[in-house]
């Protein structure tokens, strides 16, 4: 929201000079983005008079001026204006003084062989117009010598102030000067609304979809003129960025801007019949004033004729349908849009503009005639014309909302004591109106206690953001000023102080510290995938109505394309060797789901005169570190299957899922798709895994205290055993079948060696197994021994496995 400080002082007289107001501005809530005053980069240009004007020698389009710009020594200055002459009176820019269009800084130079000193300016050069077919022209009796910006009125610093969403009122001038006035930096300007004295009955309007447009008030005008601006409103509009296009468009931008209103004007002899307000149909287009064609539907409000849209309502207009140079009959509309409609509507055809930033807001439903009697005077002051009577169809959301309030609910809630006068003061100055019960005496065992009333306070049609007592304690906190508000700690609990943290983010905590130390580094991706990333992974479950873009669509239902897509961009870079890990949340129609995915891609470990060539990941680091992660996550790895059944993002030949039993799938992982790999733009071999956190079973509770760690009296024995056994069988499977066999002296199993060649029947192979046995309060005699090796070999039998001699 930018504004003029002439323009402010037009709604608030003040005194105060421009660095209270911004200090002020930004300590009742509505932050300063930025000051910027015209007059600063003008600095360097004068009011000048050509005393004379001779062609150039060298050029037949220029000619050489000598110039006097106020110190009593004419300078000489090389122009190409066709406009330059003897006598005009313009501006001057000097020698060091920057050309605010194109950043150059004026010296004194040769052109065609004749020394030039600054340059006459065009208001294209100086940002003031996009006039470039000459130098300025000034009245002549204009001061020779003085600064332009000054004397042209150019020193008015414009205000950049973020509005947040829920301050309608601010959007415009008004709005703000209200709440500095508020806030003792002056007196709040009386609005001035005319009584307009219509001829003759007022437009044919009405609404049909009192959802989308409860209220369409509507006069004409016929017989104007239009034209170009007055200079004070042109002038306004140019300094916030507005193009002045032609005075009745400019007025109701002006209006918008000045008292937050929007309004529309209609040329009527685009029009075909009556206007109402309706909901759009299938196939209906309309072309916008940004020339762009919008198709609507029955979702979006619309102003129709009796033979088609033309405008999107609340939000733009229609580019045949606007005032133009030519216009003469005049329909100007004032309407109250549903802030959720327009809301609904913008972001479904992804359109912008200042009205829509108003009206999903809200604006003030009790300023629909005001606001069209403003600007009828406005147009008639301004282009002349006839006005009718208004047409008033349908009726604005005007019911009055009343909270009920005591003064001391202020320190109760903010901690800052404010005098109930005060309250009611800076309550009466934002416009709500108060009245109900005064303070009370009463008397407690013959002791005077002063009982504070209840007050009824009128919240102002301007403010839908006000809904109850809290919203009021915030107005009068916000207006004496946040810093007043005490910084008070919670209070603590007696005792040691109670874990804060939960048991999964407990888990994550260590799922993310092992991953670290596995050297793993740490991705945080969006939670959202364009459509195409989501489908490379099976497709997600939901898909965003108002993405912040269309890459960012589709809510992931995996991890891993944000983390393939980081690899990527790292690889790019030149990074050999790619280590990242996630932890997030994947999303589904039954909830979130907590996950950790890795990638790992690239080199595994860098070539070497030991190892040769450089070495790629495989499925086994890939497993390798999902049974670390799972571990620290407290998964009972020892208890964990092998499947080879992992999602269509994998190799189906080296890829494998991990599970507690056939349907508990706790993490997969492998060897990625050839196909997905390459649409990430990904080369070489590339592993993956994913572990779904909330698929691990929580721990059962067995109180506060851990039981003590008590290391074994005794070493532990190991035994080897070595079983030929079917390819077909699984180590996995032969290594559950042993630890089975004798669940109280096994405390490990492990595979490390597989051997098929001589001495192993072909379609077979040999399986070497260690065991660890771990005894009890006594060692193990032999015959306990040899009980429980033949149990190990009975276990492997079953299996097929075959003890080798």
């Amino acid at each position: 929201m930018k504004f003029t400080l002439s323009w402010l002082k037009t709604h608030l007289k003040t005194d105060a000079d421009l660095s209270t107001i911004l200090k002020t501005l930004n300590a009742i809530g509505l932050e300063v983005e930025g000051v910027e005053n015209p007059a600063e980069k003008l600095g360097g240009f004068k009011i000048a008079k050509v005393l004379t004007a001779d062609p150039h020698p060298q050029a037949d389009k220029l000619q050489i001026l000598t110039v006097d710009h106020g110190d009593g020594t004419p300078l000489q200055v090389v122009c190409g204006a066709p406009n330059a002459r003897a006598g005009l009176v313009g501006v001057f820019g000097t020698e060091g003084a920057v050309v605010p269009a194109n950043g150059m800084v004026l010296k004194k130079t040769a052109i065609r062989g004749v020394e030039s000193n600054g340059m006459m300016c065009s208001t294209r050069e100086l940002e003031l117009g996009d006039d470039h077919d000459g130098i300025i022209e000034l009245d002549a009796a204009a001061p020779v010598g003085r600064v332009y910006a000054d004397w042209a009125g150019l020193n008015d610093p414009v205000i950049d102030v973020s509005i947040t969403p829920n301050r309608q009122d601010c959007m415009g001038v008004r709005g703000i000067a209200r709440d500095l006035a508020a806030a003792g930096l002056g007196t709040l300007n009386a609005i001035i609304v005319p009584e307009i004295a219509g001829v003759g009955p007022g437009p044919d309007v009405r609404t049909d979809d009192v959802e989308g447009c409860p209220a369409f008030f509507a006069r004409t005008v016929r017989g104007v003129t239009n034209g170009q601006s007055p200079d004070w409103m042109a002038k306004r509009l140019k300094a916030i960025g507005q193009k002045p296009i032609s005075t009745l468009v400019d007025i109701t931008n002006y209006i918008m801007i000045d008292l937050g209103r929007p309004l529309h004007v209609y040329d009527m002899a685009s029009l075909k019949g009556g206007l109402v307000a309706r909901k759009g149909r299938a196939g209906e287009q309309v072309v916008a004033l940004n020339g762009k064609t919008y198709a609507v539907d029955d979702t979006m409000t619309v102003i129709a004729d009796d033979e088609a849209v033309h405008d999107i309502g609340g939000i733009m207009g229609g580019e045949h349908s606007g005032a133009q140079d030519g216009t003469t009959d005049v329909l100007i509309e004032c309407a109250y849009f549903t802030p959720e409609r327009i809301a609904m509507t913008g972001q479904k055809l992804t359109l912008t503009s200042d009205a829509r930033g108003r009206f999903e807001r809200g604006v003030d439903p009790a300023f629909l005639d005001d606001g069209l009697s403003i600007a009828t005077s406005l147009v008639t002051h301004l282009c002349g014309g006839s006005p009718s009577e208004a047409t008033r169809a349908g009726a604005p959301p005007v019911t009055p909302k009343v909270v009920d309030y005591t003064p001391d609910q202020c320190l109760t809630l903010a901690g800052v004591y404010v005098a109930a006068d005060e309250q009611k003061r800076i309550l009466q100055s934002l416009g709500f109106v108060v009245g109900g019960q005064e303070n009370r005496t009463d008397y407690e065992d013959g002791v005077p206690v002063i009982v504070p009333g209840t007050w009824s306070i009128t919240v102002p049609s301007w403010r839908r953001d006000v809904d109850g007592w809290p919203d009021i304690v915030e107005e009068v906190v916000r207006i004496v000023g946040l810093e007043h508000v005490p910084s008070t700690p919670l209070p603590r609990m007696p005792g040691v102080a109670r874990p804060t943290a939960t048991a999964e983010q407990l888990v994550e905590r260590r799922v993310r510290r092992t991953a670290a130390a596995r050297g793993l580094a740490e991705a945080i991706n969006w939670s959202f995938l364009s459509e195409k990333e989501a489908a490379s992974v099976g497709g997600g479950d939901w898909t965003l109505a108002n993405p912040i873009s269309e890459d960012l669509k589709v809510m992931r239902p995996s991890l891993l394309p944000g983390l393939l897509s980081a690899s990527r961009r790292n690889m790019d870079r030149g990074a050999a060797s790619v280590r990242l890990f996630e932890l997030g949340r994947r999303y589904f129609r039954q909830g979130e789901r907590a996950t950790v995915g890795f990638v790992l891609a690239g080199e595994k470990a860098a070539r070497s005169w030991q190892g040769g060539k450089a070495q790629s990941f495989t499925a086994y680091d890939a497993k390798a570190d999902i049974m670390a992660l799972l571990a620290a996550a407290g998964a009972p790895v020892a208890n964990l299957q092998s499947f080879g059944e992992a999602s269509a993002a994998y190799h189906p030949g080296q890829s494998g899922t991990l599970r507690l039993g056939p349907k508990a799938v706790l993490a997969e992982y492998g060897v990625l798709h050839p196909g997905l790999a390459k649409q990430f733009g990904l080369s070489g071999t590339v592993v993956a895994g994913e572990i779904f956190l909330d698929a691990i079973p929580g721990k059962r509770k067995s109180g506060f205290m851990r039981a003590p760690y008590a290391p074994p009296a005794l070493q532990a024995v190991k035994r080897d055993f070595a079983f030929v056994v079917a390819d077909s069988v699984e180590a996995d499977a032969l290594v559950r079948a042993i630890r089975g066999a004798d669940k109280k002296a096994i405390v490990d199993v492990r595979l490390f060696d597989v051997f098929t060649g001589p001495g192993v029947e072909e379609g077979s192979k040999s399986l070497a197994i260690e065991v660890t046995l771990q005894p009890g309060e006594k060692s193990f005699t032999q015959e306990e021994l040899d009980a429980t090796s033949a149990a190990i070999v009975k276990a492997a039998q079953k299996l097929g496995g075959v003890l080798r001699g």
